[in-house]
């Protein structure tokens, strides 16, 4: 299980929000490579999550990536705790 911070301001970079005009969420593109890279080798996964991360401007580390990728590898759930702030 993965833990993030996200100020309540930028969760739409996290969470898809249909009310938000910010086109890169990291739900979706997880969601995404979920039912297209099941299987596929973590090494692969990482740098598409990577990316996904990266465009969303979240923070996530590289244990991080590497947990979630091995989650999409074997289809296993990931759960992700996300902290809000207020700021």
């Amino acid at each position: 299980m993965g833990e993030i911070t996200v100020s309540a301001q930028h969760l739409d970079h996290l969470l898809h929000d249909p009310a938000s005009t910010y086109g890169a969420p990291y739900q979706r593109a997880y969601a995404d490579l979920a039912s297209s890279h099941h299987g596929r080798p973590v090494a692969e996964i990482v740098p598409l999550l990577r990316a996904a991360a990266d465009a969303a401007l979240l923070g996530f580390t590289g244990a991080d990536l590497a947990e979630q990728a091995k989650a999409i590898r074997t289809g296993a759930r990931y759960e992700l705790r996300v902290r809000v702030t207020s700021s």
